[in-house]
């Protein structure tokens, strides 16, 4: 389950965003190999093709050619020098990515005109080879014109209801992903709707078990603190009229949602009331997946393969179990 953002009809990110900063990040790299799952619609095919041109990754289409063949020609699109790999369907597409990135073929795996719960099915099978010890989870890095760092926010898109164990993981692959962003200790904020432990509130006691969890070794490389409201999780007047004295109240780089409605919620309100840009990727598995949605913009596809490329040169973080 994907949200659906705006189209801002921006080409590319802004220049001095946060995106942007991805971009320039990245572009520094050597382009990451990259299987595009059924890339049959002009959305995510020209996605695919202007990050290839911008020098991001290499894309291998993977999808029936005559339908990408046929849609290149009506948008305007130069696939000649560009690998295909021809399927009869989306659901072989996926399979078939699942299958160059274990073997080493492809460094990452971009979503294209296919449902997220298909490709993602082929990616946890056991017979992908991509699954980990860690559960998958999705991170929104998102630009807020009124915040002044990246934002991160996890799980929005694909737990429903997790657990504490698969909140650990969500929270170590949203603290790997900063790592992957050039912030050397992010600060974790876990979200509520207060600020105190309150047993009748399971996202208070899952928020303080979390931040034990830090203190024990159980989740490595970042600072935490909850449960913490949103409002004194991003705004220093806020956490200090509450009295709340934290490193990370006010001044969050992350934010870890109780559950896949507020977080959608979350996301959708900063998108549709902020401005927000986002990039976004799926951490957990052995190569990172570009999980866009197809409404997002050209700026949105671009500095999510940016983003790609700085986590698939990261090694997992290490943690007690």
């Amino acid at each position: 389950m994907v949200i659906r953002e705006p189209d801002s009809g921006l080409k590319e990110p802004s220049a001095g965003t946060q995106l942007e900063r991805l971009l320039r990040m990245a572009e520094v790299q050597p382009p990451l190999r990259t299987a595009v799952v059924h890339p049959v619609d002009a959305l995510s095919l020209a996605g695919a093709v202007e990050a290839a041109r911008r020098g991001l990754i290499a894309p291998i289409l993977i999808g029936p050619i005559a339908r990408m063949r046929a849609t290149a020609e009506a948008a305007g699109l130069d696939l000649t020098d560009l690998p295909l790999i021809d399927v009869q369907h989306s659901h072989e597409a996926a399979a078939r990515a699942c299958e160059l990135a274990a073997k080493g073929e492809a460094a990452a795996i971009m979503k294209g005109a296919l449902h997220t719960d298909e490709l993602l099915d082929a990616v946890v099978s056991s017979a992908s080879g991509l699954r980990t010890d860690r559960r998958m989870s999705h991170v929104f890095v998102l630009d807020v014109p009124s915040y002044p760092r990246p934002l991160l926010v996890s799980d929005a898109a694909l737990n429903i209801a997790p657990d504490l164990e698969t909140k650990r993981d969500i929270v170590q692959n949203a603290i790997d992903c900063a790592h992957a962003m050039d912030i050397p200790e992010p600060k974790v904020a876990i979200l509520s709707a207060v600020e105190t432990v309150n047993p009748k509130m399971i996202s208070t006691i899952d928020a303080a078990a979390l931040c034990k969890m830090a203190e024990r070794g159980q989740i490595v490389g970042g600072k935490l603190d909850g449960p913490l409201a949103f409002d004194n999780a991003i705004s220093p007047e806020s956490a200090k009229t509450k009295g709340i004295n934290s490193i990370v109240a006010g001044q969050a780089d992350i934010l870890i949602v109780p559950d896949i409605e507020s977080g959608n919620m979350l996301a959708k309100q900063l998108f549709y009331l902020s401005n927000a840009q986002s990039a976004g990727i799926v951490m957990g598995a052995r190569v990172p997946i570009i999980l866009t949605s197809r409404s997002d913009p050209e700026a949105s596809r671009l500095a999510s393969c940016a983003l790609a490329i700085l986590v698939s040169q990261l090694k997992p973080s290490k943690y007690v179990r």
